[in-house]
């Protein structure tokens, strides 16, 4: 079969590979991906700065964002063959630390996690695959190729589930929300926050495509410029650019007992806690936290969120579909880029909304 793999730590070595077909243990299932999203961790994969292979091996199949059908599922699952399906990324440390042996994987404590396509074990962008029931999701099949924003609508499930976790630490109503960055997860989580009734504000530096109409389209305001004076006073920052220039302007716009959330990973090295601000997140009971990844729980409420979101801002948001034959051009950005997905099998017609 194919498979998109690189040499983690090795730039410029991405090639389409002959793999060996997966031979399933009995209690697990058999997957044919449908599609494969790439996002800007792929990129980071692709540059080498990021990722390591399986233990014993030199090349990683990459993808963590997927879509697949099941071909196998053994004797007693909740899965049947023809279910669509989205792929966990993370896996638990084998130890486990105290979170993973609760299912908390996203929250490890001592590193010794997996993640699918990125660190330690492959990923899903081959024509099939094999894994535990356990880490997957069965996708509702109206969504079809859709399905393949389960994972990255994962991400802003968690973010938003933590955001309203630190709210409650009071009487707390989350009016005013500011997004920073409209690239899929910039997006997602507009859909998410808009969701939840609050006034959304989205800054990005495009001022033409897709993005503009896409936050309009959720009710939301869009703002092409530097960040807005309507961001004085938020009440949630969602920061999905992690450009440290940016993430140090919006940081001390919240109002009080304001939650800034970081989903955008910096460059190395830099650091953004000035004195001044300290003072302010003392003074004005401010938090600012990150995240990263997700665990069943947050899946699951992706899929569901996705399901209830009307289908054609979801198709716009799919803004390139490469097929597998032509998958370099996939890994080429474009300027009108939102999301671009990989199919590896024919697409079928979509569902009505």
């Amino acid at each position: 079969m194919r498979a998109i793999t690189v040499s983690p730590g090795l730039p410029e070595s991405l090639r389409l590979d002959a793999r060996d077909e997966p031979t399933p243990d009995p209690d697990h299932l058999l997957v044919g991906t449908a599609a494969v999203g790439i996002c800007g961790t792929d990129h980071e994969v692709i540059e080498g700065s990021l990722g390591a292979p399986p233990a014993g091996r030199d090349r990683l199949v990459l993808g963590h964002e997927a879509l697949g059908r099941v071909l196998q599922a053994p004797e007693g699952s909740d899965l049947e063959v023809g279910d669509l399906v989205a792929p966990i990324v993370r896996r638990p440390d084998p130890v486990p630390c105290p979170n993973c042996a609760v299912g908390e994987w996203d929250m490890c404590r001592n590193g010794r996690f997996t993640e699918a396509g990125i660190r330690g074990l492959d990923g899903y962008a081959a024509e099939r695959f094999a894994l535990p029931p356990g880490f997957v999701i069965r996708v509702d099949a109206a969504l079809g190729r859709l399905g393949v924003l389960v994972e990255p609508a994962s991400i802003l499930a968690k973010a938003w589930e933590h955001i309203v976790h630190i709210g409650t630490r009071a009487r707390w109503d989350s009016r005013r929300v500011l997004v920073t960055g409209a690239g899929p997860i910039g997006l997602l989580a507009a859909l998410f926050a808009t969701r939840l009734g609050a006034e959304v504000h989205v800054v990005d530096r495009v001022t033409e495509g897709p993005k503009p109409v896409l936050v309009r389209d959720l009710g939301a305001t869009y703002h092409s410029d530097s960040v807005p004076e309507i961001a004085d006073g938020v009440d949630v920052v969602v920061e999905c650019t992690g450009a440290a220039e940016l993430i140090a302007e919006v940081l001390g716009r919240t109002g009080r007992n304001g939650i800034v959330c970081l989903t955008g990973v910096t460059s190395a090295g830099r650091r953004l806690l000035t004195s001044g601000l300290a003072r302010e997140l003392v003074l004005e009971n401010d938090v600012i936290f990150g995240t990263v990844n997700a665990n069943r729980r947050h899946y699951e409420e992706a899929t569901r969120v996705l399901a209830d979101t009307d289908r054609s801002w979801l198709d716009r948001l799919v803004t390139r579909r490469v097929s597998l034959d032509r998958w370099r051009e996939a890994y080429n950005p474009e300027p009108d880029d939102v999301k671009t997905i990989i199919e590896f099998e024919p697409a079928p017609t979509l569902a009505a909304s």
